[in-house]
């Protein structure tokens, strides 16, 4: 019996042992990134999440320890927090000796439970970038040649005529070195304008594209930072350099496509290789004048306008050391913008599509149709002799049975001229284009011919991490998922364009009316920061934040309305708000209060009796007109409804910081334009605001404009709007995110439901009744606008918030606590929805069956959730720690609370 008993006792303590020894530590990060090399900072930050299979697990404590690498992989102790009792594992800042630049460092993450239970990840890794100009040292800026200060021209008017006869040729650069000793490491920091491919001994160092991401130029590049330690061999080593014009120089060339003139200067190198060697000495090679340079076999480049190549101007074997320079210049020593660290994830290739169908034109002209509308590059394996051409025509749609730019910019193209009779596998480097065809024309010289072996459209765009998933049993809803994750995909690069083809620019309202759905979908902080960044270096004197940031032209047509729009330069308040509710880190305020400041006393200098009247409005609303400038609801409605909430956001952020005299000032300021608003807008006899529209009524509801008095009112009137209308929507870019909110808000899932639901009428599902394949510019998916667009897309955030139920709670920060909250859980609707918050995934799968449904949730440890399901039905909870919660916010709700882990509801139908 003893025996037995010790038996029992043995195998409870075993599955104790089990539930509560599986504590694992993953996805330690150091600014964001796991292991990055090129950190912009000497304080890093620190971050983590926790794995277990049992309920309830939380923190208890952590410890962090960090270490210099030195010669020998020996290693200095530079910082050991010891044990700190907290449950934080968000942005815990370095607190150690002072780190030095350009330095490895290798650090340990250990964990305990409320167990006791411990949990490591050793051997993580950071290296600090050069953070200051003296860390450069001697390494300069080098070109080919300069480009005259009276063509310098960083802010072009959208009016310039600026055209060249002359075209700058491109460079690339050579430099030879050797290694004699033992490397301990090599590490290598580069910037090349506008875009660079770094070639070791003949091959890329990676498989990035448009290297660095593109900034304002005039204020700050970006560099990039390789550890080539296992790349650099004894003996003789080259480097090459090919360099593009990206944004940097738009050439103003006649016959190619030129959006715009921007000119900071022509193409440019700063490099710098740090070797350290197993004997303690180092060695240093900076770009300087003993570099050489010649022209590049690339013959046109243009962020616009497409890539020429001319392979017979230098040997395949140019940035090997089996090649002789002497005949080549020395490089030209010039100046060139302050340099700051990518932080971001670079664009690569990220998917590919073979063509669907191919269709021969004519005896030299082929039709390839890749079937998904995409920001990329055409990828082609052909066979030629030396002196023949072959030339790509991208576009996203057809006209009469061939391509057409004329609405996406025109002419774009990538030609390509052979160098011999060899197969040749070859891809632009440093253009792209929004295209689902491609228009191959084969252009032999006289008794040659041009052979097509393979062709693929390559996808191109910011390989930041996918964040969550969303799928369903409701195929058009499955297919509007799509369709808006191509559009956000394609425009999602180094900045969120507009589009992939015509403008390519970083329209700001985007980013929180859209920022959302991205979040939801793809880890967009590092984006995010980068994008507030560029606002903050194109803000100008006045605070005055443009529509566009980086700002790379003027619009000079229409006014300032294509420049001075509220509900565009607001992102520089909002964006950084939401960023810092959804991941939790406080730097998105601290780093951009300045510039939200400043943009304030801006737009309180603009009113007048506390009222904007500037700007676009509810762009691409659905009037009776052409859509574009707002047709249905007035510039004041729009642009003081996003003032005020400005105002009240800061009043928060203010708070948050400890700035009491300004959560003063923003606070009575607030109030003072929601009187006036009211007083201008509101009609007491109708309970309508101003003209009525959809847009008008929900941004008022929403933003908490509205008195308490009056919202039922507003809201009613709001729904017969959309019910007069059959359940169609008219609001644009601006109103449409309010429009949905307001209604789920408000329990109007099956109105929201209703107005999406019908592919007959300009909508998501008319657009992909047409053929899109991405979102389109318009609602009705015009031929002659873009079809290829990001800013639309605001019912991806419902499916995700609403039919998948994942939200925050009102007071949350970083997803710390949860709350699900699934909508129209009375449709039979199979719903599976993830969402990778900073604590790890939360998740909610819902399934119907006939006996009726089952929600299975999953909660990280660090966080904790609030379920809310409808109180009419019965709820069996399976899954240890589920707490109802008796006291109701809404009665016709039932509550509970859920400690990290996972859980089933059922709910069963009861006859």
């Amino acid at each position: 019996m003893k025996s037995f008993i010790r038996f029992c006792l043995y195998i409870i303590f075993s599955a104790m042992q089990m539930a509560y020894g599986q504590l694992r530590v993953s996805e330690v990060t150091v600014e964001g990134k796991e292991n990055p090399i090129g950190v912009q900072t000497l304080v890093p930050q620190f971050s983590w999440k926790l794995l277990s299979n049992a309920n309830g697990t939380y923190q208890k404590g952590y410890r962090i320890q960090v270490f210099q690498e030195t010669i020998n992989q020996q290693e200095r102790a530079v910082w050991d927090s010891e044990w700190v009792s907290s449950e934080k594992s968000l942005y815990i800042p370095y607190d150690g000796a002072s780190l030095l630049p350009g330095t490895s460092y290798r650090f340990h993450i250990a964990v305990k439970d409320q167990h006791g239970n411990l949990a490591k990840k050793e051997n993580n890794y950071f290296h600090t970038g050069l953070l200051k100009e003296e860390d450069w040292g001697n390494a300069k800026w080098i070109a080919k040649e300069q480009l005259p200060d009276s063509l310098i021209n960083p802010l072009p008017l959208s009016s310039s005529k600026l055209r060249l006869e002359k075209q700058y040729e491109l460079p690339v650069f050579r430099k030879s070195f050797k290694v004699t000793k033992k490397l301990s490491s090599a590490f290598a920091y580069i910037s090349g304008l506008g875009h660079f491919e770094l070639l070791l001994n003949g091959a890329a160092v990676d498989d990035a594209f448009l290297q660095p991401g593109w900034t304002k130029y005039d204020k700050e590049a970006f560099y990039v930072v390789y550890d080539l330690t296992n790349r650099i061999h004894q003996g003789d080593n080259v480097f090459g350099v090919l360099l593009g014009n990206g944004f940097y120089y738009v050439p103003p060339i006649k016959g190619r496509y030129q959006k715009h003139k921007v000119a900071f200067g022509l193409p440019k190198l700063k490099m710098k290789l740090i070797l350290r060697y197993d004997d303690g000495s180092s060695e240093v090679i900076d770009s300087n004048q003993s570099w050489k340079t010649h022209r590049s076999p690339i013959t046109f480049s243009s962020i616009y306008g497409g890539e020429d190549v001319d392979a017979r101007i230098l040997p395949e074997n140019w940035a090997t050391n089996t090649f002789n320079d002497d005949s080549w210049a020395k490089a030209l020593q010039v100046e060139g913008p302050a340099l700051i660290a990518q932080e971001i994830y670079p664009n690569k290739v990220m998917q590919s599509f073979k063509p669907l169908t191919e269709k021969v034109i004519d005896e030299k002209t082929r039709l390839y149709d890749f079937g998904q509308n995409a920001s990329g590059i055409i990828n082609i394996r052909m066979k030629a002799n030396k002196g023949d051409t072959i030339r790509i025509y991208p576009a996203e749609l057809l006209k009469d049975g061939r391509i057409t730019q004329k609405h996406t910019g025109s002419p774009h193209y990538y030609q390509y001229v052979f160098a011999d009779g060899k197969e040749v596998s070859w891809s632009p480097k440093f253009s792209y284009y929004g295209f689902r065809f491609a228009e191959v024309e084969l252009m032999p010289k006289s008794g040659s011919s041009v052979k097509i072996l393979g062709i693929q459209a390559d996808h191109i765009r910011n390989s930041t991490s996918h964040s969550g998933t969303f799928t369903s049993s409701d195929t058009l809803f499955n297919q509007i998922h799509n369709l808006i994750n191509w559009g956000i995909k394609s425009n999602m690069v180094s900045v969120f364009t507009d589009c992939p083809h015509r403008e390519k620019l970083g329209w700001l309202e985007q980013l929180h009316l859209m920022g959302p759905s991205v979040q939801y979908n793809f880890d967009a902080k590092l984006l995010f920061k980068k994008a507030l960044r560029d606002m903050r270096n194109s803000q100008t004197s006045s605070g005055l934040i443009p529509e566009i940031a980086p700002e790379y032209v003027q619009f000079d047509w229409g006014g300032d309305m294509f420049r001075d729009s509220p509900e565009w330069g607001s992102s520089a308040i909002i964006l950084p708000w939401y960023a810092y509710q959804w991941y939790g880190d406080i730097s998105f305020l601290h780093d951009n209060y300045d510039m939200m400041k400043g943009y304030l006393q801006y737009l309180q200098g603009k009113a007048k009796d506390h009222i904007l009247f500037q700007g676009l409005s509810d762009w691409y609303d659905i009037g009776p007109e052409r859509p574009g400038v707002s047709q249905l609801t007035p510039k004041g409605i729009t642009a003081t409804s996003i003032y005020y909430y400005d105002l009240g956001i800061m009043a928060k952020i203010a708070k948050l910081l400890g700035k009491e005299n300004d959560v003063n000032t923003y606070t009575i300021l607030q109030n003072k334009v929601g009187e006036s608003f009211n007083k201008h807008f509101f009609d007491p006899k109708t309970a309508k605001y101003a003209t009525g529209s959809q847009t008008s009524q929900a941004m008022p509801l929403y933003l908490g404009l509205v008195s308490p008095e009056n919202k039922e009112k507003v809201l009613e009137n709001l729904i017969q709007d959309i019910y007069s209308k059959d359940t169609s929507f008219t609001s644009g870019d601006v109103g449409h995110r309010y429009l949905i909110q307001v209604l789920s808000d408000h329990g109007y899932d099956q109105l929201i439901y209703d107005m999406h639901k019908d592919d007959t009428r300009p909508g998501y599902g008319y657009q992909i009744r047409k053929g899109a394949t991405a979102l389109t510019e318009s609602w009705a998916a015009l031929p002659n606008v873009s079809n290829n667009h990001f800013m639309l897309g605001h019912l991806m955030e419902w499916f995700h918030s609403g039919l998948g139920g994942i939200k925050q709670a009102p007071e949350s920060v970083g997803f710390q606590h949860v709350w699900i909250a699934p909508k129209l859980l009375d449709r039979k609707m199979d719903v599976q929805v993830q969402y990778e918050t900073p604590y790890g995934p939360v998740e909610v799968d819902r399934k119907t069956s006939i006996s009726g449904q089952i929600l299975t949730i999953q909660i990280p440890v660090g966080a904790r959730a609030t379920v809310e399901l409808p109180k009419a039905n019965h709820w069996k909870v399976l899954g240890e720690g589920a707490q109802p919660i008796k006291d109701a916010a809404n009665p016709l709700s039932q509550y509970w609370q859920l400690p990290s882990g996972k859980y089933e509801f059922q709910h069963e139908v009861i006859d």
